[in-house]
């Protein structure tokens, strides 16, 4: 009777790691990671919308700006570097989507860890261009479509460029799960070129033109819809008013998020047979 009873408990603990490993394996498909990029498209356009409410505030990256102790840099490295400190705590980073932009900084989380899906090769933790996308936004970015200009809300504005940061990045470092999900539906056409180090044939087999063009007009549509003045007037002159210039959603896809997400797919794959 013992005997049986240890069986039927082997045979459900059993059945539950299958269940466990089955769940896994479906939760990333090519259907749902296009859904999720998808989701993460609103995110980025809200994102910029809200960031273009103020104007450039070059004091928020002044480096001689703030008078802090013990801290070396401008007020957005400042509210950074300490958001980040308090979500790695709260256990952010131990989610495989989640990228820090400042991991040299990090403390241990201090909650309990959840059992997030082991589906990406372990060589994907290593693969971060958050430092890139830091150079990018600043530089490139931000003169686009921010006014010059200063209306004192500097911690506003640090915390708009936290948020669509975070956005873009998770968007961009996405491309991992993108890249095994593609790996393992078709492993004979990546395998020959990740044993060759082509990094050039790579990043064709993952270049689909006429998907970054639907893209591209679907992320500018969205700003053109969500930017709006919206209201309830049917005479109001505002109504339809545009407060955001929906073609630099366009252009940060198209310049940006989607070459970079493509360049992190070429890394993850050269890993993904170590």
């Amino acid at each position: 009777m013992m005997i049986k009873f240890k069986l039927l408990i082997l045979v459900l603990t059993m059945s539950t790691v299958i269940n466990k490993m089955a769940t896994a394996e479906n939760e990333y498909t090519l259907d749902t990671v296009r859904e999720t990029l998808v989701r993460q498209e609103d995110t980025i356009v809200f994102g910029l919308i809200e960031r273009s409410k103020f104007p450039f505030n070059s004091q928020t990256y002044d480096q001689n700006y703030l008078q802090i102790p013990g801290f070396c840099g401008s007020l957005v490295e400042f509210v950074f570097t300490n958001t980040e400190i308090v979500q790695a705590k709260a256990g952010r980073y131990k989610n495989p989507e989640e990228n820090p932009f400042f991991p040299e900084n990090l403390s241990l989380s201090l909650v309990p860890s959840y059992p997030f899906t082991k589906f990406l090769h372990p060589g994907a933790a290593s693969i971060n261009i958050n430092k890139s996308l830091w150079k990018m936004y600043f530089h490139d970015l931000l003169p686009l479509f921010v006014a010059s200009g200063d209306d004192g809300n500097y911690a506003q504005t640090a915390a708009s460029d936290l948020s669509l940061l975070q956005a873009i990045s998770k968007r961009v470092h996405y491309g991992k799960f993108v890249a095994e999900v593609k790996f393992r539906e078709s492993p004979q056409d990546y395998e020959p070129l990740i044993r060759s180090k082509d990094k050039e044939g790579l990043m064709k087999l993952l270049t689909f033109k006429s998907v970054e063009e639907m893209v591209k007009k679907r992320v500018e549509k969205k700003a053109t819809l969500f930017g709006q003045d919206i209201s309830l007037n049917s005479s109001d002159d505002s109504k339809g008013k545009q407060k955001f210039d929906p073609s630099v959603a366009s252009k940060l896809y198209e310049k940006w998020v989607i070459p970079l997400t493509k360049e992190v797919q070429v890394e993850y794959l050269l890993r993904r047979l170590d």
